[in-house]
């Protein structure tokens, strides 16, 4: 293993996981969903609870994994929307959200397409929004999460390096391309603060200033 590949997987397991989320990415793994990694899991957290987040936006719920994460970084009053195709995925959240102590309350989810969704969302309502969901619509998603956000809410997309694509020039599939094209649109929008942080798969991180 190299070094840097030494540090990743350290830092990956720095912080270990509960049963709650074990539990979790099992459910995942059944549903075949591939929820956020323990590293970029953590920093979700972290950048909820720095920013006190009330009012968040997921885009993928999957097994709800990233849910927990965010709703224990988020304010205690603080209400989060997730939305997923696949009511089965619901059905798995609402049971790894129930064992981590979490009341329906702090919960709203939405069955249904993404992109039908979003647009009925309310404009700068959002202090958080959360993108990881198919990649082909990143770019897509992306420009719906800038609407949905207040001026100093942060847009976080998970999988921004895609398993190591993104970097590599030989990689042209459509999902790759779509990342590509999602990380130098907000790269080059005036109107955030950007970073790109290599924990798990990869999370960019953009500030509406």
């Amino acid at each position: 293993m190299t070094n840097d590949a030494a540090n990743w997987a350290y830092a990956e397991d720095f912080i270990p996981e509960d049963e709650v989320i074990l539990a979790a990415r099992d459910a995942a793994d059944q549903l075949g969903c591939v929820p956020v990694l323990p590293g970029a899991a953590r920093v979700l957290q972290l950048l909820a609870q720095a920013m006190d987040a009330t009012n968040v936006v997921e885009i993928g719920t999957g097994a709800g994994v990233s849910a927990v994460y965010l709703l224990r970084g988020m304010n205690p009053a603080g209400v989060l929307t997730t939305i997923d195709l696949e009511t089965e995925h619901h059905r798995a959240a609402k049971e790894t959200l129930a064992a981590a102590g979490f009341p329906v309350s702090r919960t709203r989810m939405i069955a249904g397409r993404a992109l039908d969704v979003l647009p009925r969302l309310t404009d700068g309502g959002y202090d958080l929004v959360f993108v990881d969901a198919n990649k082909s619509d990143a770019p897509a998603y992306v420009e719906h999460a800038l609407r949905l956000l207040r001026v100093g809410g942060m847009l976080i997309m998970d999988n921004a390096l895609w398993h190591g694509r993104v970097p590599d020039p030989a990689q042209r599939d459509h999902d790759t391309t779509a990342v590509r094209q999602t990380l130098k649109a907000v790269r080059e929008n005036d109107t955030l603060t950007t970073m790109l942080v290599p924990s798990g798969d990869g999370l960019l991180a953009a500030i509406k200033n």
